[in-house]
């Protein structure tokens, strides 16, 4: 099982994380995405958006951190990571929504905007940081875990541009809850982190 990666991507770091986690061996391709190998062959014939993460696992192929980590976890993590019921599987998979949307629109445009000087609007980034990074510190104030008081996907999902975050000037300082957490998931068995995270 092969993941096409790019070390400073936080939606790589995400699938990279939750393997770790969960004990799943990946065999990591690092993408040239600097030299454009991401947007020729091999990577652009499984992956037509031109983007990284892609898993290739067999006769599967996937785009996208958050579909990645479904598919993981339900094939191999159990139901620990992804459960089996309906409500639950919303559950988590809101907080997947909120990873691919507030959390890609705040934390992380910040921080391509002041890492790698991508042309997007501060303002506006660090507005929608404000407002995410708040309802998650209601509550993570209330709960020890995003979703199903245990470690889920959600937490895989959300956690890498939170971390990462300051990197773009968006601090945790105002968020003990948020703070707090971030330390129960470098605590886990089998964490490991990523270019950016102390």
């Amino acid at each position: 099982m092969k993941l096409y990666d790019l070390d400073v991507s936080g939606n790589c770091y995400k699938v990279r994380l939750f393997a770790a986690l969960a004990g799943i061996n990946l065999e990591l391709e690092s993408v040239d995405v600097a030299a454009g190998e991401h947007k020729r062959s091999p990577l652009i014939d499984l992956n037509h958006w031109g983007q990284v993460p892609v898993l290739s696992d067999g006769e599967v192929v996937l785009r996208d951190s958050q579909a990645i980590l479904v598919y993981l976890a339900r094939q191999y993590g159990g139901n620990q990571w992804w459960p089996d019921g309906a409500a639950q599987q919303g559950e988590v998979m809101q907080w997947l929504s909120t990873a691919a949307n507030e959390i890609h629109s705040g934390p992380n445009a910040a921080r391509l905007i002041d890492k790698f000087g991508a042309s997007l609007n501060k303002e506006r980034a660090l507005e929608v940081s404000t407002q995410v990074l708040s309802l998650i510190e209601q509550h993570l104030g209330k709960h020890k875990w995003l979703a199903l008081g245990r470690p889920t996907i959600a937490d895989c999902a959300v956690y890498p541009y939170i971390a990462v975050g300051w990197e773009g000037g968006v601090t945790l300082e105002q968020y003990p809850a948020i703070e707090a957490w971030v330390e129960r998931i470098k605590a886990l068995p089998g964490y490991i982190s990523m270019p950016g995270i102390d």
